[in-house]
């Protein structure tokens, strides 16, 4: 597990970064660094800043219907694309000097085989048509990421966006109906769950599968009382294995 002075010097760099006054010209920034922001903040069990805080807001934003998002995107976290060529393999330091790039500019790629001819950096993010696509240095490899992280993300370190669950209860229904007075339940809850390079998914479930912290379905099957109940409920636990979650109701 992360030490805590490790973990006190990740949050002490990557916090005093992100604290820094958005402009105009940084808005582009920023929509990669709020994710960087929450893969941080969560893995460190959202530390009291006001960084995380505004991170927590957005994660909690996005399951917040209509409609109901993936909670943390990691493929807007470019945690492959700023590096030197040669470098070590520590993810987490990747995205700390991601979240160090001064938020002016997209972080830069080099060519994955440099040559004297293409060793300079290039936009991260680069738009060609047809005409410039041809100009392109030859070996340069683009890796379009559109639904996971940008490395591989499959060691244990990352073992807490893995652990993120998004139960969307889209209705829970109970009520007493008919000349028999016949209870009638229906319900239909679906859940998103995060596979082995952050790639986001849902699928069918079941008001069994909720977690016990989940809160407004505990008089479901006694006796019948009337329930109609929608919620989005996250969880997941820490880099350290503490849980945590959130529900919103609506």
């Amino acid at each position: 597990m992360k030490s805590n002075l490790f973990t006190h010097i990740v949050f002490a760099a990557s916090v005093a970064t992100l604290s820094q006054a958005a402009t105009p010209q940084r808005v582009a920034a920023q929509t990669y660094q709020i994710d960087c922001a929450i893969l941080l903040c969560l893995s460190g069990g959202w530390p009291a800043s006001v960084p995380c805080a505004r991170a927590r807001a957005e994660f909690i934003r996005r399951i917040t219907p209509w409609p109901v998002e993936p909670p943390l995107q990691i493929w807007r976290c470019p945690m492959g694309v700023a590096y030197q060529p040669g470098s070590d393999t520590n993810s987490a330091a990747r995205i700390f000097d991601i979240l160090d790039n001064g938020l002016d500019t997209l972080p830069q790629s080099y060519p994955e085989f440099p040559t004297e001819s293409n060793a300079r950096p290039v936009p991260a993010v680069l738009r060609t048509t047809d005409a410039t696509a041809g100009q392109l240095p030859n070996g340069l490899v683009l890796r379009l990421i559109q639904n996971r992280a940008d490395i591989d993300i499959s060691g244990p370190e990352f073992n807490f966006v893995r652990s993120i669950r998004v139960f969307d209860v889209r209705y829970a229904h109970q009520h007493e109906s008919g000349p028999d007075d016949d209870c009638n339940r229906s319900a239909t809850v679906v859940l998103g769950t995060y596979g082995t390079q952050g790639d986001f998914s849902w699928a069918r479930s079941a008001l069994s599968a909720l977690p016990e912290a989940h809160v407004g379905l505990e008089r479901w099957g006694q006796n019948c009382p009337s329930i109609y109940h929608r919620s989005v409920f996250v969880d997941w636990r820490d880099y350290e294995g503490n849980y945590g979650f959130e529900q919103v109701d609506y």
